[in-house]
């Protein structure tokens, strides 16, 4: 099970939480996996206009919450963080274009059966933080929210 006390699965994404708002972290949560050494945080847009957009990579989690603003640089106390399609260190919110409609904003957690060693935390991407976690996964939860501007 994996929960946000601020929104619900397929609920809207309250405003706080996007480039409208203050553009925070929501809080996260989810039940600790028998047997798993760290967690990873993956948060996908499949319906930005040029295909799946990275709002957010985060991985050697050792905890089975995130409080809401985890902090936007690479090393924090709850983990490392990656690049998101923004370029940037950390969660950046839904932000779809205007008059687009509803996005949907899914919040993956994947349970991992090691801690993963990359070499530049700068670089590492979803794409390299997918490749890293290969036959490490023992458990995926999904929370998915919808927003639009």
């Amino acid at each position: 099970m994996f929960v946000s006390s601020v929104f619900k699965n397929e609920d809207v994404i309250p405003v706080k939480y996007t480039c409208e708002g203050v553009d925070v972290s929501p809080p996260l949560k989810w039940e600790k996996v028998p047997n798993a050494v760290s967690y990873a945080v993956i948060v996908e847009d499949p319906d930005a206009p040029g295909g799946t957009f990275i709002h957010w990579v985060m991985y050697n989690v050792k905890v089975n919450e995130l409080p809401e603003n985890v902090e936007k640089r690479e090393r924090t106390s709850y983990g490392l963080q990656g690049l998101n399609d923004f370029g940037r260190i950390g969660y950046n919110g839904p932000c779809p274009p205007r008059g687009h409609g509803y996005h949907r904003y899914y919040f993956n957690i994947y349970a991992l059966s090691t801690e993963l060693s990359l070499k530049s935390v700068r670089k590492v991407t979803a794409e390299s933080l997918k490749d890293a976690m290969e036959g490490y996964v023992i458990a995926v939860g999904t929370l998915m929210g919808k927003f639009k501007r």
